[in-house]
């Protein structure tokens, strides 16, 4: 076999075949890292509830563990989180600071309502009086992405649940929980507003195709750098030179 390649081919297109490399194993490594969370998820969720934990939970342990939640909601202090959807329609999710029996207070987010039903008057049905028992998991604060705006205390418009912050603009003092919230889910087939979470994990695990389309493009550029250096005459196998 007789080899010339091209220098400025090679030199651009080798670079671009690591990358495409790099990023098909990387998104391996995420599908592992998906499928583990999933099966973390799920194995949490049916174990037994715990008591809601000090301040530094150590998340690795406990996040997406059944709480055993009993208190008081403080229902005059909900707040909305902007621009959630169920089932293709807009809405918010309802987040209400819950006073536990031991008088710390934790928010829960309760779920989905619609636009008609933001108003607490809309939906009296709700808004639960005296101490009650709240099944949910616990969920580390939200993390803000890069195209989701900054949340705007002052206007009601907030976007990423930060506990932190929500407790610091209602004023709930030292005994609000900043470093998790909770969030409620269903404990029945019967649907009410607001819509909680259900406890079986619906995440989307596509980094298998995605590390497959990368792969293949890379498998696609090999082909196409063979291909030109073939017919441009620099590449050569042994039949064709003793011809």
């Amino acid at each position: 076999m007789k080899f010339r390649p091209f220098l400025w081919l090679t030199i651009v297109a080798f670079p671009a075949l690591l990358v495409l490399v790099g990023l098909g194993s990387w998104q391996l490594q995420r599908l592992q890292w998906k499928n583990d969370l999933i099966t973390s998820f799920e194995s949490r969720a049916v174990a037994a509830a715990i008591a809601v934990p000090a301040a530094d939970p150590g998340f690795d342990e406990v996040e997406f563990r059944r709480l055993s939640l009993n208190g008081v909601f403080q229902h005059e202090k909900e707040v909305f989180l902007t621009g959630r959807t169920y089932e293709g329609n807009a809405g918010f999710h309802v987040v209400t600071p819950f006073q536990l029996d031991d008088e710390r207070i934790i928010l829960i987010n309760r779920g989905w309502v619609s636009e008609d039903y933001r108003d607490p008057e809309k939906r009296a049905f709700s808004q639960i009086t005296g101490n009650v028992a709240v099944a949910g998991i616990l969920r580390r604060p939200g993390v803000k992405g890069y195209f989701v705006p900054e949340n705007e205390p002052d206007n009601g418009f907030w976007f990423t649940l930060v506990p932190s912050q929500i407790n610091h603009h209602l004023g709930l003092g030292e005994a609000a929980i900043d470093q998790f919230y909770a969030d409620a889910v269903r404990t029945s087939d019967v649907v009410t507003l607001p819509i909680a979470a259900k406890t079986k994990l619906n995440l989307r695990n596509a980094h298998l195709s995605y590390a497959l389309t990368w792969y293949g493009i890379g498998l696609a550029l090999i082909g196409v750098y063979v291909a030109f250096h073939y017919q441009a005459g620099r590449l050569q196998f042994g039949r064709q030179q003793k011809d």
